[in-house]
């Protein structure tokens, strides 16, 4: 009963986190999806692995990212430009885990989106969606069972995408003289219209006293090839949206601070690397779509209390790319062009039950 009263006060805050914000930041080209927090794996005391006795049955990890593409690239060269485009989004997931055993867990994710676009160029407007995404459900199993003898482990996980986010949604647009109600933008849409797949893995191993090494990486497969939605788009071969692949991926090291006197504080340093690709691995790659891929660096901060774990990070772009999709190189259109954003925010919250 207790754990019971504590669960949904727990997902009454969720939902006050998730309503409460203003939406508003990310680029055109990131992945629509969050990083789960290390908590599970990763000792913030000491650099190791989690004790089972701080493992419970049930996890709950609400994520949240922020950012704002207006710097304007063609290929991997920024080029100033004095009207950008602002495409400004919030991305909330709530990830639910339910542990069966210590090496097997189900997994479900839930995002939510909320975003704007000042789209310079027809139709021209001011739009602003929100609205539930693609949830996906699946499962995880670690290699080895938890603790291991050497301090590593390595987790993998697939999960089901259920195309249960909107992928039409319409703002009022100047297009040709007249208003009219206009098809967002993708990178708008908090639904991609199409039934996929995710494969996932994350990692640790302990490598000198409160340090761990660590890995993310998950890639999600869309094998339908487009959704019918209308683009606006007049180029050959774009006039409905491309139902894309997308990837995730984070490695790097980290450091426990007990110098600091504060238990359960640990900071982190890394690579993070996400993105949509030209082509997807499988199925057809028509349509409209922003292939494109970011490259940053990742520091951040950990902090365990008791049962819950709070942990932001700060991303921050070194490297943009924007290359062609299949109907530009189709059409000999070889320097595709994309607003990206400087920075992201990545902020998790996550507590055992």
């Amino acid at each position: 009963m207790k754990n019971a009263i504590r669960l949904s006060i727990f997902l009454i805050a969720a939902g006050i986190t998730l309503t409460g914000g203003k939406a508003i930041a990310q680029g055109c080209v990131a992945a629509h999806s969050n990083q789960r927090a290390f908590d599970e794996f990763l000792d913030t005391d000491t650099g190791g692995p989690v004790s089972p006795s701080k493992l419970h049955n049930l996890t709950v990890d609400i994520g949240y990212r922020v950012f704002n593409s207006s710097k304007y690239f063609v290929g991997s060269t920024e080029i100033p430009k004095s009207s950008a485009i602002e495409n400004h989004q919030n991305i909330f997931d709530v990830g639910i885990e339910y542990r069966l055993s210590p090496r097997w867990s189900l997994i479900a994710d839930i995002p939510v989106f909320n975003g704007t676009r000042d789209q310079k160029y027809p139709p021209t407007g001011i739009f602003q969606v929100s609205g539930l995404g693609d949830i996906t459900v699946g499962a995880q199993a670690w290699l080895f069972r938890p603790p291991t003898e050497n301090g590593g482990n390595i987790a993998i996980s697939s999960q089901l995408k259920i195309p249960t986010g909107i992928d039409n949604a319409t703002g009022s647009a100047l297009y040709q003289g007249k208003i009219i109600k206009a098809t967002a933008d993708p990178s708008l849409q908090p639904g991609d219209g199409g039934w996929g797949f995710n494969v996932g893995s994350q990692a640790y191993k302990s490598l000198w006293p409160h340090a761990s090494a660590y890995g993310q990486g998950t890639y999600l497969f869309n094998p339908e090839d487009t959704n019918g939605v209308p683009s606006f788009r007049s180029q050959p071969g774009q006039s409905v949206d491309s139902i894309p692949d997308q990837y995730i991926y984070r490695l790097g090291v980290s450091q426990g601070i007990p110098q600091l006197k504060i238990r359960g504080l640990a900071f982190s340093f890394g690579v993070r690397g996400e993105g949509v690709p030209a082509h997807d691995l499988l199925g057809a790659s028509d349509g409209f779509r922003r292939p494109g891929f970011i490259l940053s660096v990742d520091p951040g901060l950990m902090f365990d209390y008791k049962r819950t774990t709070f942990s932001v990070n700060g991303p921050w772009a070194i490297y943009r790319d924007r290359p062609p999709s299949v109907p530009e190189l189709q059409n000999n259109i070889y320097n595709g062009d994309a607003f990206f954003a400087d920075y992201t925010v990545v902020a998790n919250i996550s507590h055992h039950f």
